[in-house]
């Protein structure tokens, strides 16, 4: 094997690696997006585990996080939750989520 083709193999594996994190990331990013908002709406527990579900689900729909800002700002209409204060929010638990992988 050459060393150029090691080194193609290296970044594919970095590659790979990277978006797998990325990945659990956004999931758990999702995951601590649902109990906020599951706690606002006062859902119990079972709801709140059906909910952050459907939030990890809803970050499926399209490439971005807008799909799981629609979901949630939809969900939060009637709570006078604004935009800013949920984007705030997503950042905010973004960092927690990048933190629990560093």
């Amino acid at each position: 094997m050459s060393t150029f083709d090691e080194r193609q193999k290296g970044f594919e594996k970095k590659f790979a690696h990277d978006e797998e994190k990325e990945f659990k990331i956004s999931a758990r990013r999702n995951k601590y997006l649902g109990e906020w908002a599951s706690k606002i709406m006062g859902n119990n527990e079972d709801q709140t585990k059906e909910y952050i579900q459907s939030v990890i689900k809803a970050d499926f729909a399209e490439a971005g996080d807008e799909d799981v800002f629609r979901k949630i700002q939809g969900d939060l209409k009637n709570f006078n939750i604004s935009d800013e204060d949920i984007r705030s929010k997503m950042n905010e638990m973004n960092e927690k989520a990048k933190s629990d992988f560093s």
